[in-house]
């Protein structure tokens, strides 16, 4: 299963997820659900997995998490906020290219429609 694949499977989720609990929860509620029904699709979802940094040759484990990790390819990073910001993009990023991922997926889900919290990142390795 290719990214642009799993990136749908994801949007379908969060969706039927944010239908039916809206917005206004938090973070961790919307990671649970989320998780809950990505597994049962059958893809391989991992929650919140270490991300070392690499600096110079020294591995660090400073404490960066990945909320979600998709089929050892794909980065979800969740939001509860008012709105997306900078800072939200660069986190993505910056993840997305320390455990070397084609694709970050960043969801807000406190809008009043999911489409609009939900921004897909590449990483252009």
């Amino acid at each position: 299963m290719n990214e642009n694949e799993i990136a749908k499977i994801v949007f379908e989720n969060s969706l039927k997820i944010h239908k039916e609990l809206g917005p206004g929860l938090l973070e961790s509620a919307y990671e649970e659900c989320l998780y809950f029904e990505l597994q049962k699709t059958g893809l391989d979802v991992q929650r919140q997995v270490g991300l070392p940094l690499i600096y110079g040759n020294v591995k660090m484990e400073i404490g960066y998490r990945v909320d979600l990790l998709i089929e050892k390819k794909v980065i979800v990073e969740l939001k509860s906020v008012d709105a997306i910001n900078e800072v939200h993009i660069a986190q993505i990023i910056t993840y997305c290219k320390l455990y070397e991922s084609k694709l970050g997926l960043l969801i807000n889900f406190n809008v009043p429609l999911l489409k609009n919290g939900f921004r897909r990142i590449a990483n252009n390795l």
